[in-house]
């Protein structure tokens, strides 16, 4: 939507630039100094309305007005289980999109994913640990995955107003002796594009304790 801060430096430089050259050299060519004076006083207004254009733009992109106008989505779980066979657990999650943002959201795709937690070795957990610090960077702990869901929507469904909630709803099905688990969802954000002022996509991660509730 807005150019960098260094093209819109350029940009300004350029307005006043080539402005200010055409107004001294029509002041020059005219004998007139009455004429080319009106002349050199329109184009002066014009050098003035081009540089208060450029210059709030990139003002705008500098202290980020627009950013009311990017994309924001609220997401909350929502989590039951029960006991299903002699070996299994239900887990109900339902998920909860809430568009907090002043434009519309058209989800395109996106995941659900419950990963256990307990029970866990110190084994496991130690391993676990070692592979962040190993990547040397930021990241969360990579608890095994249980289960995984993928939504997908099509270009007329995924619509979410502004000020409106959509509810999505999943099912998981576990081993009966996992006692606690993360639920991860993440949906992507397909406006999303470098350098605007807007998110990758929005996640969301409750961990459930299965044995105490």
């Amino acid at each position: 939507m807005f150019a960098r801060a260094g093209s819109g430096t350029l940009l300004v430089v350029l307005a006043f630039g080539v402005l200010s050259a055409a107004w001294w050299g029509l002041d020059g060519l005219f004998d007139d100094v009455g004429r080319a004076n009106d002349l050199a006083g329109i184009l002066q207004a014009v050098v003035t309305a081009a540089a208060v254009l450029v210059g709030g733009v990139y003002a705008a992109y500098k202290l980020q007005v627009f950013r009311d106008f990017a994309p924001h989505l609220s997401i909350s779980h929502s989590v039951s289980h029960r006991p299903v066979g002699e070996s299994y657990t239900h887990i109900a999650v339902t998920v909860s999109l809430y568009n907090s943002s002043k434009v519309k959201i058209s989800l395109r795709d996106g995941f659900l994913r419950v990963q256990q937690i307990a029970p866990m070795s110190d084994q496991e957990i130690e391993r676990l640990y070692a592979q962040v610090f190993a990547d040397n960077e930021e990241v969360d702990l990579q608890w095994p995955t249980l289960d995984e869901v993928q939504r997908t929507w099509s270009k007329s469904g995924g619509i979410i107003e502004p000020g409106e909630r959509h509810l999505e709803p999943c099912e998981f099905v576990i081993p009966r002796d996992v006692e606690s688990v993360v639920i991860y969802t993440y949906f992507h954000n397909p406006k999303y594009a470098e350098g605007l002022q807007t998110p990758e996509g929005w996640g969301a991660t409750t961990v459930y304790n299965i044995h105490q509730q």
